[in-house]
């Protein structure tokens, strides 16, 4: 099997370095129209220049493919809607879309101002949000899509200076749990990738030799399987370093507790079995919870769920 994009048309974020950067030449070396979408901003988020996103542009047109240059702050709905309009004039569709542009503006708790705290949480989830609705009809009138969010390890996981990185980076699971469930019906795939990549982001922060193992090149093979005719959907995809491994969140089986016992001091006492790893699941839904608590509860206090319908 040989993964293509022939035909397909791409938008990717924060394209215009790094990670975003690899995802668009990759996208265009087999064969996606590709939309650079980049402010040219600092680390921080500040100022801003089309000139990151054309030079890639012209990356990919001096290899021979097809793209187009878009300097829009992924922050302000009407210029990426207006964006994703000039696409759609020129090509005449939108499949994929790699949402990836972010800043970063790290303290700790104590000393962030929320302000800081706000911009970065913008930039990373409401700046998905935005293109991603900007698409959104497009891929259900298609009946075709296929978008990527950029977790972190620090959003799944937690990194010390960085709540607000961390809380938007979280927020991107959710996102694709909701959509991924809503665009199902019209062959909308929605998959999240958790890259630890060597970028602006992360140089700072490693030696010379762990940033050569991580170069951004080395994560975009799973981002193009990510937004592929084959991909997967509701898949959390960490990647780095040549290394690709699946995030899955679990739920115990959980422990039915009778009306004396439900106390804080028995859920205190029976915390090691409520906390059981033996019998987790993996739970595709929200109700498929609140399912297994009733069928639960229903079953210690003798009722007939079938009965009472």
């Amino acid at each position: 099997m040989t993964i293509r994009f022939d035909g397909r048309v791409a938008i990717v974020t924060g394209a215009g370095a790094g990670l975003g950067r690899s995802h668009a030449l990759g996208l265009a070396e087999r064969g996606a129209k590709v939309a650079v979408l980049d402010m040219g901003g600092a680390l921080d988020g500040s100022g801003g220049s089309a000139t990151a996103a054309e030079q890639v542009v012209a990356e990919i047109e001096a290899a021979g493919g097809e793209a187009m240059a878009c300097a829009v702050d992924v922050t302000d709905f009407a210029a990426v809607t207006a964006a994703v309009g000039e696409v759609l004039a020129r090509w005449g569709r939108v499949d994929i879309l790699v949402n990836n542009a972010g800043i970063l503006r790290d303290r700790t708790f104590a000393k962030m101002e929320m302000d800081d705290f706000r911009k970065v949480v913008e930039v990373h989830l409401m700046g998905s949000v935005h293109c991603t609705k900007a698409v959104w009809d497009t891929m259900r009138q298609q009946n075709y899509g296929r978008i990527v969010f950029t977790s972190s390890s620090s959003g799944l996981y937690g990194n010390f200076g960085q709540s607000n990185y961390g809380a938007a980076k979280a927020a991107m699971v959710g996102l694709m749990n909701v959509l991924h469930l809503e665009g199902r019906k019209h062959d909308i795939r929605v998959n999240t990738l958790a890259p630890t990549a060597a970028t602006r982001m992360t140089e700072q922060l490693m030696s010379p030799e762990a940033l050569e193992l991580l170069r951004p090149e080395f994560i975009t093979p799973g981002v193009l399987y990510l937004v592929s005719d084959v991909a997967p959907s509701r898949t959390i995809l960490g990647a780095g370093a040549g290394v690709f491994a699946q995030t899955v969140i679990t739920e115990t089986e959980g422990v039915y507790l009778d009306e004396a016992q439900r106390t804080p001091e028995g859920v205190a006492a029976h915390f090691a079995a409520i906390s059981d790893p033996a019998n987790e699941s993996v739970l595709t839904e929200a109700f498929h919870q609140t399912d297994k608590f009733v069928r639960m509860a229903a079953k210690h206090k003798g009722v007939d769920l079938q009965a009472s319908r």
